[in-house]
This record gives C-alpha cells, structure tokens and sequence, in this order.
C-alpha cells in the first residue's frame, strides 16, 4: 500500500520501458534495408496511463534505447516527456525532465525493473519495483508490484497510487463519461 501522504506528494510519474511498459522481448528485424524494432504494449498499462492524465498528473518515460516504437506509444498516450538514451543512461534525461517540470526528485514516482533504473530509484521519492524486477532493484524500493512488466504492472502501479491518492473513483469516472457522450464522427 502506498501512503497517501506521500502519493499525494508526488507531481510527475515515470516509467522505464524494457521490462516495464513491455515484457522486455525486443523483435529486430530488416526490411528492405531498413532495420526494424518492435515491442508488445498491454492495451491496460495503456489505460491506466490514460488515467493517470485525466487526474491531469504529468508522466514521462525513459528509457537506455532509442525506439521509434517508444515515440510512437508515447505520442498515442500523450505522455508529456520521453527520454531516449542510445547508450543506456537515464540519469541525464530523466534530470532534464524534472528541472523542465520545475521539480525535485523526490516529487517522482518512478517504475522500474532492472539495474539501469537503480540511479533514479535512489533519487525519487516513490521508488517502485515491477513483479518481475531483479531483487536488487526490489530491496531499495518501497512498493511493490505483484503484476509483471508488459503484462498489467503499469495499470496495477496506477490504481494504487490513485487510490492512495483518493483519484481512482475521478479518473476512470472521467474515463467512462468521455466515452459515453455520442460524437459528431459520421453524421452527415
């Protein structure tokens, strides 16, 4: 259970990629010359990122890999801020980000699997480890998924923390009145 003192303290989430927002597989291939990269996203962990914004809390991803498939998710959910590192450091971008948003890290909550995210977990104020994390990663962070990265742990980490934060019943109320509202699309 997150502490909703400190859930409430938090004014940016972010989350890694490899193991968090996918389950870590990476499909490369060539097409025509061109080298491909694809990852598998849960349509879930989508969601509650989509809810994350309608309690308008900021989030951001970064991650030690430059992917188009990244950019191109984030673009989708409208994730405010992506840090792509070619050499696997995210310590510099992720610094950017929160200096953008005029913050502390201890006003982050980051989600996180492996030893590339160790450097902003022991930075953050809401340190936070997927199902699957190695157990190092687990030791220095206070919650923890029971959920596995790609597979429902972003979307597990968002209902506690809005919870926590006593935002859940807002955001997915917000949610399903956006979508129960008839649109103009098609009429003639």
């Amino acid at each position: 259970m997150i502490d909703p003192a400190l859930a409430r303290s938090i004014r940016l989430v972010a989350f890694d990629v490899d193991g968090v927002l996918t389950d870590g597989g990476i499909y490369l291939g060539d097409v025509d010359g061109r080298r491909m990269e694809f990852k598998r996203y849960d349509i879930q962990d989508g969601l509650g990122i989509s809810m994350l914004r309608l309690v308008h809390m900021p989030v951001a991803i970064v991650t030690g890999r430059v992917s188009e498939s990244v950019r191109l998710r984030a673009q989708e959910l409208r994730v405010d801020d992506v840090a792509q590192d070619p050499d696997g450091y995210k310590l510099a971008g992720f610094l950017r980000i929160v200096e953008r948003h005029r913050l502390t890290p201890s006003q982050v909550a980051f989600v996180a699997d492996d030893f590339p995210d160790m450097a902003l977990l022991r930075l953050v104020g809401l340190p936070v480890a997927v199902g699957n994390a190695a157990p190092e990663i687990k030791a220095i962070c206070t919650h923890h998924l029971r959920n596995v990265g790609g597979r429902g742990a972003v979307r597990e980490f968002v209902e506690d923390f809005l919870k926590a934060r006593g935002e859940w019943e807002t955001a997915w109320n917000r949610y399903v009145d956006a979508r129960s509202q008839p649109t103009n699309e098609g009429a003639a």
